[in-house]
Order: structure tokens, then C-alpha cells, then sequence
């Protein structure tokens, strides 16, 4: 498991320990490492979001995972999913909920020769801090 997987692991259980459901308020569990765009449900009612951890402060661009999936749905006529972020930083820990993300805040790349995914299409999720959210967590150490 890379460090990324680990890290992103620890974020998406400490989301589902830190917060309810945005939409009835009752527990998230977190879904198998396999599951494609979806990270969390909500016990109770049809909510699924997709989660991000960073260690910084909030920022407008983050990334995101394999862009082939999400092309896929898009061009298939379905929205990108909820996205919830887990900003983790040295003073404090802030976790957004991002109901709506557009096309427009979804910015491919491939991995650059050399690397060891070369050619992988990913994407980030841009201009994050433009777009509506709502704060599910904030706190300061």
C-alpha cells in the first residue's frame, strides 16, 4: 500500500468518526478500497461521496484519482460525485462538503515519462475555493 492509499485510508475513516451524513445526519461508513468513485455512504440513506485528505491548509486545487472512471460517468450523463475534502495541517483540521462539482473544476493530466504509472490519466479538482461548500468540521489545535 503506498503512502497515499495509507494516508487516504486514515482521512476517510477519520471523516466517518468526525462527522454524520450531510444529508440525515446519521453515521458514514467507509466503502472497499475497490470501489470506484465512491469513498463513504451514509448508513441510512442513498448518500455517497467521494473523500480527499490533504496535509495543508485549505486550498483551491487538490488532487484527485484515475481520470478514465470519471470521464466515463460524465460522458454518460451523470454528475461527479458529492466531494468531501479532510484538510489536516500542523495548527488545525478543517473537512468541507462539496455538494455540486462541475466539469469546469476538473482538470486531467498524465503522469509524466519516468514515473512509475507513466501515461496514467488522473485529475484535480480545481478552483475549489469559487464553488459552493458547506463546513462539516473545524478546529483549531
Amino acid at each position: 500500500m503506498t503512502n497515499n492509499q495509507s494516508a487516504g485510508d486514515t482521512g476517510e475513516k477519520e471523516v466517518c468518526e468526525k462527522t454524520p451524513c450531510p444529508n440525515c445526519k446519521k453515521p458514514l461508513i467507509t466503502l472497499p478500497n475497490s470501489n470506484p468513485l465512491f469513498d463513504v455512504q451514509c448508513t441510512r440513506c442513498v448518500f455517497r461521496a467521494q473523500i480527499k485528505t490533504n496535509h495543508s491548509k485549505p486550498k483551491s486545487k487538490i488532487r484527485g484519482a484515475g481520470w478514465d472512471i470519471m470521464d466515463k460517468t460524465l460522458k454518460s450523463g451523470y454528475l461527479a460525485p458529492p466531494l468531501i475534502t479532510n484538510f489536516k495541517w500542523r495548527k488545525g483540521q478543517e473537512i468541507r462538503f462539496y455538494p455540486f462539482i462541475s466539469r469546469e473544476n476538473l482538470e486531467d493530466y498524465q503522469i509524466s515519462k519516468g514515473s512509475q504509472r507513466e501515461g496514467y490519466r488522473m485529475f484535480n479538482y480545481t478552483d475549489l475555493d469559487k464553488i459552493p461548500y458547506f463546513t462539516l468540521l473545524k478546529e483549531e489545535f
